[in-house]
């Protein structure tokens, strides 16, 4: 009997999902994967909360009709605005990047003091404060608009780079927080930055990438997908098939997603979801 692989979606507004898509090869490379790159309406931050709700809601539904058995939600944006109606629409699991990132703190934190950094459309929702307030966390949230702007230039490891990071970090560390004791990453960008954040953050301070949060999240969850026989186990020597979806640009998907990747996109190909 051939036993099938299951099949997990990832939704992001444009490349940044793709650095949770990066550690879910690493860690369930047992899995074929389907990634939607809503490349055409981004940026979803300056998007209503309903707009960004049925965006979502259409390429969770694209992303089901092609076969995903678990929806990754590797958007902050999305997850912080519409994760409860993306939910609600989806007729199977659904997993998004800021509960995942909240509990990875709370597991780390000795004093149940977080700063997080993210896009400003992520921090005005305020879902990661709520989220780690909920686990009994105190929480100082940081927007830091640049940040996105230099990973998608490459200016990865710049001076100027580095200098808006400190900037950021001092402000985000000041008046009261010099003490918290873990920075999360709210934003799927930022993990390309995670050198730099590294140098520049307190010594003390431990990172939380919300991406790799997710993906570990998503591991939890898989099991029951995963098939365990023999016939299985032949199958996870190969390698996952992997799909790209992108509503817009797909050259420059191809070209910038392979830093967020790591490796080559082979194949994107263009969707046109109809307003």
């Amino acid at each position: 009997m051939t036993l099938r692989r299951p099949t997990i979606g990832v939704f992001d507004s444009g490349f940044g999902g793709l650095t949770v898509l990066k550690v879910l090869l690493e860690i369930i490379p047992d899995a074929d994967y389907i990634y939607f790159g809503d490349t055409a309406r981004l940026p979803y931050g300056s998007k209503s909360v309903d707009t960004v709700a049925r965006y979502a809601v259409e390429a969770a539904h694209y992303l089901e009709s092609h076969g995903a058995e678990l929806l990754v939600i590797a958007c902050n944006t999305a997850t912080a605005l519409a994760f409860d109606q993306i939910t609600a629409a989806a007729r199977v699991p659904v997993i998004g990047v800021v509960d995942p990132g909240a509990e990875a703190a709370a597991s780390v934190s000795k004093n149940k003091r977080i700063v997080v950094v993210g896009t400003e459309a992520t921090v005005a929702s305020h879902a990661y404060r709520k989220a780690l307030e909920s686990r009994g966390l105190a929480a100082r949230e940081k927007a830091c608009p640049l940040l996105v702007p230099l990973v998608e230039e490459g200016w990865i490891e710049h001076a100027v780079t580095e200098e808006i990071v400190r900037i950021y970090l001092c402000e985000a560390f000041a008046d009261g927080f010099h003490d918290a004791d873990v920075l999360v990453l709210g934003c799927t960008h930022y993990p390309l930055l995670k050198p730099v954040l590294r140098r520049v953050a307190p010594a003390h301070v431990t990172i939380v990438d919300s991406a790799e949060s997710t993906a570990r999240a998503v591991a939890g969850r898989i099991g029951k997908l995963l098939n365990r026989g023999e016939n299985a186990q032949e199958e996870r020597r190969s390698l996952p098939r992997l799909k790209f979806f992108a509503t817009d640009s797909v050259d420059k998907f191809r070209r910038l997603g392979e830093r967020f990747l790591g490796h080559p996109i082979e194949k994107v190909q263009h969707v046109d979801l109809k307003e």
